[in-house]
């Protein structure tokens, strides 16, 4: 029987290390995207919602050594690979693993995360309960899948955790946008969407949303994001933020 622990996979040139499951849900271009959308925190505390085994936290964390993280992730086994991955990154001293419902307004004022974050982002899950078939991976279906309430119900919890004039990011699917500016309305200002494209020319696939908690301030659309060349490669700008973290969001 082979008991060896998997290798930890590399992001952003190496510098920083995962372990994943072998099965289930597994890092992807959102996460590396959320990541780079996110503005720079000098400190105060970030919030990644739906961590999974921490990607975009630590990433985050890394960026910005001045700031605190908290990965929020309800899976028990999955928060057990993102407090590994806490420590396999060096970073036991500034990020901590809740692991706790997004949902449970009890456990979040328990691990301190009401109004208290200055940027929370987050990679909501995609489906709706009944809208398609999940996965029968149940780590990945908990992944893929919104609980009753939908996104509404995500983001509002997500807004829960952020103090006033704290940032929220977010990327869901393209098709959702006007799901998501109707849950978003009179609770975030300053809007920045900026759409994803796959290929020049090709409908977005995804959108990235940031703003900040009670703004009153404009929606601003940027031209966008193209990921790949016609023969697959990444742009240069897409291989930018893979390799190095490049942000592609001004301050």
């Amino acid at each position: 029987m082979n008991c060896a622990k998997p290798e930890a996979d590399a992001f952003f040139g190496g510098r920083l290390r995962l372990l994943q499951p072998a099965r289930g849900h597994r890092i992807r271009t959102d996460a590396i995207l959320l990541a780079a959308a996110a503005p720079d925190v000098p400190g105060g505390l970030i919030v990644d919602a739906g961590a999974g085994v921490g990607a975009v936290g630590l990433a985050l964390a890394q960026w910005n050594p001045g700031a605190r993280a908290v990965l929020l992730e309800k899976n028990p086994a999955v928060a057990a690979m993102a407090r590994e991955n806490v420590g396999l990154n060096g970073l036991t001293d500034r990020v901590r693993v809740a692991e706790a419902d997004l949902f449970d307004v009890a456990a979040r004022k328990a691990e301190g995360l009401v109004e208290a974050a200055e940027l929370v982002v987050t990679n909501p899950p995609f489906l709706a309960r009944g809208a398609a078939r999940s996965s029968p991976d149940s780590d990945r279906a908990m992944a893929h899948v919104l609980d009753d309430g939908g996104i509404e119900k995500w983001l509002r919890a997500c807004l829960a955790l952020l103090r006033p004039g704290g940032t929220l990011v977010v990327i869901h699917r393209a098709d959702a946008l006007a799901d998501l500016l109707a849950a978003l309305s009179g609770r975030l200002g300053g809007l920045i969407a900026a759409p994803i494209f796959p290929r020049a020319g090709e409908m977005a696939g995804r959108v990235v949303l940031r703003g900040r908690k009670g703004s009153k301030a404009p929606l601003s659309l940027l031209p966008g994001l193209v990921l790949h060349e016609a023969d697959g490669r990444f742009t240069s700008l897409a291989e930018e933020i893979h390799r190095h973290g490049r942000r592609f969001i001004a301050d």
